[in-house]
């Protein structure tokens, strides 16, 4: 079979829904849990068997935490609901509920606590439940959420910037949670009583030391706040928070606080990378014109970037900047030539060994084929490619911390495969594996419980979002992003103001 016979479910980037235009790439979805569930395709069995597969086989490894715990009884219930062949009965779902409640509760580390609860109210949206199942007489659960957000403590990321992030996943949950309450109609929450959320999150980008990470964390908090119609606190009130993100990350010489990488990453990957979420940021705000100068030429000042880093590092910045410029209506001038680029990127597929490293090489596959699907050239992704994709895990034995970053890559491949009809490439015994499934071979080969894998949680969110997607096209997108208009400016239906 070729690719060209997979029921890809996006055919061009004319073709996307407003949430991946706001919530494009892979990052925000299996290291955030934020827009997951995209492109709803019909309910499948086998998908529903691969998905509780895929968790009781982390149960046997004795994977229990409470995390794992929450993503399986919330793909079970959300499996459940999307199964055409069971009735939604409303005690029934009261009743499926309480466990996955109880889990998110059972969360200690108050991030995850959070990003769990985010994910269940956007499941809760997006499965077009009634929220009185979150919020009733009994409980109040986003507000328990909401409130969670302020036990965050900074600097508490294990990662390689462990001690150099600020309050970056603070501001994260922030949007997050702002996001999931525009899911539920529940936005007004965020600007009414004693606090205004939305004004303590914005004063949060000031807490971020690194313009790396300010402007990556900051564009989506900016992103969500336009989506929600907020333009008032980002753009008014004597600042604009898009221009002071826009000129911090223009201090990066002077400033000096480079992030680090899992590999040496060129400056201007450095640079670009949280140039291009901003420039998705400014798309949504409706203020582009005011915006793509400030300071400098930014189109210009991408081209030149995107330019400059090197082959492997496009594969990963390629979908970020055409989702970017297309989102702005300036695709066609930046680059003329759409097809020379999508062939470049995805090309580089050939020279690249997807199991010399977890991330600049682990997840450049994914990337590449995604970047084909949403500009509709799968026809540059044959089976090699997928296959080649797919045989890549073993390698990332050669050293401690490949292997126990191993289910970052995977989570990716995982979540791609699945949207290009794919996915059975994980569950058939393959010779690569001995002729064991990549799913089972990988889980067999976690640490005991998986202790070691900080980055496990991102599988859950893979598992988590196909489960999701089974939820069907029928009902659209949900209202929040139904109702955007991209090149015009949001709408401020705050309390206080007047209704349009």
């Amino acid at each position: 079979m070729t690719t060209a016979s997979y029921p890809v479910p996006v055919h061009g980037l004319h073709h996307l829904s407003n949430e991946t235009r706001v919530i494009a790439t892979p990052w925000s979805r299996m290291v955030r849990g934020i827009g997951l569930g995209q492109y709803p395709v019909a309910f499948d069995p086998e998908a529903a068997r691969r998905i509780r597969h895929t968790f009781a086989l982390l149960e046997a490894k004795g994977v229990d935490d409470a995390y794992t715990r929450f993503s399986r009884l919330l793909a079970d219930f959300v499996l459940d609901v999307t199964d055409p062949g069971r009735p939604l009965v409303r005690a029934g779902l009261e009743r499926d509920l309480r466990p996955v409640l109880a889990a998110v509760r059972a969360e200690q580390n108050p991030y995850f606590r959070v990003m769990a609860g985010c994910i269940l109210m956007d499941a809760v949206a997006k499965l077009g439940l009634d929220r009185t199942l979150l919020v009733n007489a009994r409980t109040d659960f986003p507000a328990e959420i909401l409130a969670a957000v302020d036990t965050i403590e900074p600097d508490r990321i294990k990662d390689e910037n462990a001690g150099r992030h600020g309050h970056y996943e603070k501001l994260s949950a922030c949007s997050a949670v702002f996001l999931a309450m525009g899911q539920l109609g529940l936005k007004d929450r965020l600007v009414t009583g004693r606090r205004n959320r939305v004004r303590e999150a914005l004063h949060l980008l000031e807490t971020i030391p690194a313009p790396f990470f300010r402007g990556r964390g900051g564009s989506m908090l900016l992103s969500v706040l336009s989506l929600l119609g907020f333009e008032r606190f980002t753009a008014g009130e004597g600042r604009d928070f898009v221009k002071e993100v826009l000129s911090y990350l223009d201090r990066a010489d002077e400033l000096n606080l480079p992030p680090a990488f899992p590999q040496p990453m060129s400056d201007a990957f450095v640079r670009i990378y949280p140039l291009l979420t901003m420039l998705n940021a400014v798309a949504l705000s409706g203020r582009a014109e005011e915006y793509l100068n400030h300071g400098r030429d930014r189109l210009a000042e991408a081209r030149d970037l995107f330019r400059r880093i090197t082959p492997v590092e496009r594969t990963h910045m390629g979908l970020y900047y055409l989702v970017a410029l297309h989102n702005l209506g300036r695709l066609a001038d930046q680059v003329p030539d759409l097809d020379a680029f999508v062939e470049d990127v995805v090309g580089q597929w050939e020279y690249i060994d997807p199991g010399a490293d977890y991330f600049l090489s682990g997840i450049a596959y994914s990337y590449i084929v995604q970047t084909a699907m949403l500009t509709g050239r799968m026809d540059l992704v044959g089976d090699r490619t997928l296959e080649r994709m797919v045989d890549g895990f073993p390698g990332l034995d050669r050293t401690d911390d490949n292997r126990i970053n191993r289910p970052y890559p995977f989570a990716y491949a995982l979540n791609v495969l699945g949207e290009v009809g794919a996915a059975h490439l994980l569950f058939e015994p393959r010779d690569a594996y001995a002729g064991q499934t990549p799913v089972a071979w990988v889980v067999d080969r976690l640490s005991a419980g998986g202790r070691q894998e900080h980055r496990l949680y991102m599988l859950n969110h893979a598992l988590v979002s196909y489960a999701l997607r089974q939820r069907g096209p029928g009902p659209g997108e949900t209202p929040l992003f139904r109702d955007h208009v991209f090149g015009a400016r949001p709408r401020d239906r705050s309390p206080g103001k007047a209704r349009e």
